[in-house]
């Protein structure tokens, strides 16, 4: 019997029976952040990925190769797929249609069936019912088996039964929902947040199609924005994308595949001249950002298996000669990799349950890695010289970086004497209510030390542009002066080399960490350099909530004694027309561009940018870490050209908000 007729027996048997029930949906719409994570924008757009997720499942089970997704203009979403279609035939069990069953129950879904989805992203089923609990409206139409059916619903509760609209030749499900605004603080949807989902979902699944259109036209668009993703070589063509800006040190990336005990492991991985690593994993497209067994399994796999190579071909005795031990880190310096699993049944754990807890995962992953680089390496050897060559550098610079960790570790030891002498601290000794204001220069820091409230706000002044990480070894990063204050000020501890949570930040002493730079380029360009710093070394401070830019105004506009302050170019020129339609003559007003901070005396520093009544604080979070590391390797690594496209796609935006 051929795979195709297989298929169309599996779809026969899709029915309203393979739809299993095991509980009810009444607690969503009274705590629904228990289900999507928050009731702001995270929230509202989880709500369109856990649509998406149930195409991409059909996908998945092989039914499914298109899926479109559109904004409309009151901003509802609407999914369309060419899967199977929601059976809508009668549920014994609920007495109802299954299509009803699944938009109004809580963990009802074909997911459960194990004849239905080998394998599953939505595994919880909490999905659609959750989606049709939280909106308005939402309309589900299904084409199966040439009849075209229809149900619609409001607040969660249906209309009407499901009723038939008539015959039709197209199959597949369509979901219309408008969110409740009665529920959701954000009600406008992103479409760039949106995009980068589908794009990543479409490296994932090769062979898959992803549109995303958005009928919402801006001043000046005459159509409709849309994009459309799709990838022939899934992982291959994601770590070009994601190292499209680093200088790689092998013609082509290591991809490997296989599959053992009935998990589908896809693994790519390559190296670049850089120092930092760049792993991303996946559990049934669910991105683990904090990885788990699939992930150890890995890294284990790799570790062994170069320096096994490395060994056996006597690579490493110029080490041994220096009495340099080799390190797990070293074989991941300058690597990027995407490991993907399919695992039938997912255990989840860890603070955003994004952390793959099965165990068996570990050995299979590491399993399959090491037969499949083992066989890489030894049937490219010019590659293997080369990625061992990389371990070798990594090794030597980690060997140099000691010494340096070793005396910011000592210096950052939480003690008066210890303390950068430039920084002038507060007298509140509670982080939890103490601020430090990373300041550009001495001038500006001489005006927010006279302008800040001395109780809970430390200022720590610093010289000109810090050094870029992005380009630089570990023992030159640490011997930076700047960003030995920065670590000595904060009091927090760097950790061991082998210590995946390399910071510990369990002494911090201010939980808010302020940029405050020059509002012009040069003020951009040194926030993004300290950013790049945090992204790179200090992640979890920006994990946790830590990290702020301030937002000093751009120009103070001053009639008489009417003292305004603009933030932005439409500002000023709002309140120039406004003064132009009253009548008021140029010469009756002041119009002062702020090129730096230190142009403000302190009082308007305060005024404009540090008092807490007053100011705005620019909150730094990680929405998606991989296209976080693609900005900030591109803005700050040594390729031009993808900078260049990057600024003149970007250039109409007064400040590139990453």
């Amino acid at each position: 019997m051929s795979d195709l007729e297989n298929k169309e027996i599996r779809e026969e048997q899709y029915t309203a029976d393979n739809i299993q029930v095991l509980e009810g949906l009444e607690a969503v719409r009274k705590r629904p952040a228990m289900y999507i994570g928050d009731i702001s924008e995270r929230g509202l757009h989880h709500l369109v990925y856990e649509v998406v997720d149930n195409s991409i499942d059909e996908a998945l089970a092989g039914y499914c190769n298109t899926i479109d997704v559109t904004i409309h203009e009151n901003n509802s979403i609407s999914v369309v797929d060419n899967g199977r279609g929601i059976p809508t035939d009668f549920h014994e069990k609920e007495k109802k249609s299954a299509l009803e069953v699944v938009l109004t129950v809580l963990h009802a879904g074909g997911k459960f069936n194990k004849d239905s989805y080998k394998v599953s992203g939505g595994l919880h089923g909490v999905g659609v019912s959750c989606v049709n609990a939280l909106s308005k409206h939402l309309t589900a139409e299904v084409f199966r088996n040439g009849i075209h059916y229809k149900q619609e619903y409001a607040y969660g509760k249906p209309l009407h039964p499901v009723k038939e609209v008539g015959k039709t030749e197209q199959r597949g499900t369509k979901i219309w929902f408008e969110p409740d605004d009665t529920i959701f603080t954000v009600t406008k949807y992103n479409f760039n947040t949106l995009a980068t989902r589908l794009k990543e979902l479409a490296f994932l699944n090769k062979g898959i199609k992803l549109t995303i259109t958005d009928l919402r036209l801006e001043e000046g668009e005459e159509k409709p924005k849309s994009e459309t993703f799709y990838s022939e070589e899934g992982l291959k063509d994601f770590i070009k994308y994601l190292d499209g800006s680093r200088e790689i040190i092998i013609e082509r990336p290591i991809y490997m595949e296989g599959e053992k005990s009935n998990v589908p492991v896809e693994i790519v991985m390559q190296y670049n001249t850089t120092f930092t690593e760049n792993t991303h994993s996946y559990v049934n497209n669910i991105n683990t950002i904090e990885g788990g067994t699939h992930l150890t399994g890995f890294r284990r796999a790799l570790t062994t298996t170069l320096k096994k190579y490395a060994t056996a071909n006597k690579m490493l005795e110029k080490l041994e000669k220096q009495k340099i031990d080799i390190d797990p880190n070293d074989f991941r310096q300058g690597l990027t990799a995407i490991i993907s699993v399919k695992v039938a049944e997912p255990q989840f754990e860890g603070q955003t349950k994004t952390k793959l807890g099965n165990s068996e995962v570990d050995g299979i992953v590491s399993q399959l890695t090491t037969e499949m680089l083992t066989n890489y390496l030894e049937e490219n050897p010019r590659d293997a010289r080369e990625i061992i060559n990389k371990v070798i550098v990594a090794a030597t610079a980690r060997h140099a970086a000691t010494r340096a960790r070793d005396l910011v570790q000592r210096k950052s030891a939480f003690s008066g004497g210890g303390l950068p002498g430039k920084l002038a601290d507060c007298s509140s000794k509670r982080p939890e209510e103490c601020e430090l204001y990373l300041v550009e220069g001495d001038s500006a820091g001489g005006s927010a030390k006279q302008g800040r409230d001395s109780h809970f706000q430390a200022i720590l002044p610093l010289r000109g542009k810090i050094l870029n990480v992005e380009k630089a070894m570990q023992h030159k990063i640490l011997e930076s002066e700047e960003i030995k204050n920065i670590y000595t000020a904060l009091g927090v501890s760097i950790g061991t080399n082998d210590d995946s949570k390399a910071l510990n930040i369990e002494k911090l002493r201010y939980h808010k960490v302020i940029i405050m730079t020059d509002a012009d380029v040069d003020g951009s360009h040194i926030a993004t350099l300290i950013l790049t710093f945090f992204f790179r070394h200090m992640k979890e401070l920006i994990e946790q909530g830590h990290v702020y830019i301030a937002t000093p105004p751009l120009y103070r506009v001053k009639k008489d004694k009417d003292e305004r302050y603009v933030w932005t170019e439409e500002e000023r020129l709002r309140i120039l027309d406004e003064f132009a339609r009253a009548g008021i003559k140029e010469s009756a007003y002041d119009v002062q561009r702020y090129k730096g901070l230190g142009e403000m005396n302190p009082e308007q520093l305060w005024t404009t940018t540090m008092d807490p009544q007053h100011r705005t604080l620019r909150k730094i979070t990680i929405e998606n870490a991989l296209e976080a590391d693609r900005t900030f390797s591109m803005l700050m690594g040594d390729e031009v050209p993808p900078r260049r496209e990057f600024i003149e796609q970007n250039a109409k935006y007064a400040n590139i908000d990453l």
